[in-house]
């Protein structure tokens, strides 16, 4: 296939794929499932981080220093950014706007959020896929292996994220009906983001080392920031032995997909 068509395929099937996972999950409401998949995300997030963003970044640009103060920046502006969702979403100590898990358990439990703005939620999670769109459609004008190993740990993130999406809005009063076709227009920003992207830098292709500095930016900050710390509720030693298993297991699905289509490149 073309890299647009890929850009296209991806894009597309990532966005449907993450969010009937999600209606899945939120159906059967187990929070076991959701730090399952937790788990595995955080592993596919740091290995396509650092096991191909990164290293396709540094190699096109040619300015080690400059590329690793990009990633800097970029874990900086997420952090920015994140702090304006939480703003606009949570205005208590208990909010479980980046928790799937909470969300979970809240729903299975009846709890409400208390007049939260649904739709807010699904405007901040649409912002944050068509950014994954950008991100996807960087690494795949870069690489074609490096688009596909972006893609799945970029799905991998987003299913427990489109669950605690779901979940919120099922508590703030939505329909299951209402609840799965919002975030199934929200999954299409993504598509919007990786075409407006792939049109853009077709004529700015100098852009591509950037983007993927900041889409391992990106990856880094959401494994660490909002997903690690989920896992510090179960401190146990089982619990534990799995997590970490679970983690290495995502970071063997990236090298192992990075090694399966390293023939596109």
């Amino acid at each position: 296939m073309s890299t647009f068509a890929w850009i296209i395929v991806t894009s597309l099937f990532g966005g449907i794929l993450s969010v009937l996972f999600a209606a899945v999950l939120t159906l059967n409401t187990r929070a076991s499932w959701v730090q399952i998949l937790i788990s595995y995300a955080i592993g596919a997030l740091l290995g396509a981080a650092f096991l191909n963003a990164l290293p396709e970044a540094l190699e096109l640009s040619k300015n080690p220093g400059q590329m690793t103060a990009t990633v800097l920046f970029g874990i900086l502006l997420f952090f920015i950014l994140e702090k304006l969702v939480l703003w606009r979403h949570c205005h208590s100590e208990e909010c479980e706007v980046h928790d799937p898990t909470r969300s979970v358990i809240a729903a299975g439990t009846h709890q409400h959020d208390h007049g939260r703005s649904g739709m807010m939620i699904m405007l901040g999670d649409t912002f944050h896929n068509f950014v994954d769109g950008i991100l996807i459609a960087a690494a795949f004008m870069a690489d074609i292996q490096l688009g596909i190993v972006t893609a799945i740990a970029i799905i991998a993130h987003e299913i427990p994220q489109e669950a605690s999406d779901f979940l919120i809005l099922l508590n703030s009063g939505y329909t299951r009906k209402q609840a799965l076709l919002f975030n199934l227009l929200s999954s299409a920003a993504t598509l919007v983001g990786s075409m407006s992207a792939y049109f853009m830098l077709q004529d700015m292709r100098h852009l591509i080392p950037s983007l993927l500095g900041l889409a391992a930016a990106a990856m880094i900050y959401v494994a660490m920031s909002d997903l690690i710390p989920g896992l510090h509720r179960r401190p146990e030693i089982d619990a534990t032995i799995k997590q970490v298993a679970l983690i290495t297991l995502g970071i063997s699905s990236i090298w192992l997909a990075g090694n399966l289509f390293a023939h596109h490149a």
